[in-house]
């Protein structure tokens, strides 16, 4: 029977969020974003920066947690990113002031696709809102992909909603519709299954 958890990132675990982020981007994006994009990420560098986001956080609230599957063997699977929002957050002509100090921003919530339907994601989300909670923050809000219906379904399946705010990413001259969403952070604590 395996076993998941979720615990803070270390540093030595950049190498496996970088690959994770990879594998996962070029799975779930593939129809998204261009070809060339994906196949031309350098795994080397997003491990770089995993491992300075882990080991020199911009500031105490922000996190990188990592899903495990634990067997016979500890695999990482996945692996989640926040921290309070900053201009990455805003949406096109969004005044700095829009979002508060109690707003947190999630910037990555990946489970490598051949270990989803686990419970990883929602382990990932609850450690990450129970942390949130704890900082004090009270509203979380995310950015996803128009077309990503994987993400949405997840997010939307766990309260959060559009908050009206939309954007396009350039990716190669390529425009890639995104939209907000947001959740109230419980003041309770979370029930991980």
């Amino acid at each position: 029977m395996a076993l998941g958890f979720v615990r803070p990132a270390r540093p030595e675990d950049a190498g496996e969020i970088a690959r994770i982020q990879l594998a996962t981007w070029r799975v779930a994006y593939r129809r998204l974003l261009p070809r060339h994009v994906l196949a031309n990420l350098d795994e080397a560098l997003l491990a770089q920066r995993w491992e300075a986001a882990v080991r020199q956080p911009p500031s105490e609230n922000h996190r990188v947690l990592v899903a495990v599957e634990q067997a016979e063997q500890s695999y990482l699977v996945g692996f989640a990113a926040s921290g309070p929002v900053d201009a990455e957050a805003l949406a096109p002509n969004e005044p700095a002031e829009a979002l508060g100090p109690d707003v947190v921003a999630v910037t990555d919530l990946l489970v490598e696709p051949r270990w989803g339907r686990r419970g990883h994601g929602s382990r990932l989300l609850a450690a990450s809102v129970d942390l949130w909670r704890e900082s004090g923050f009270s509203t979380a809000l995310a950015w996803v992909f128009e077309g990503d219906q994987a993400s949405r379904k997840f997010l939307t399946a766990a309260g959060w909603e559009p908050d009206g705010a939309g954007r396009a990413l350039d990716v190669d001259d390529m425009l890639v519709p995104q939209l907000r969403l947001h959740v109230a952070v419980p003041t309770e604590p979370t029930d991980a299954t």
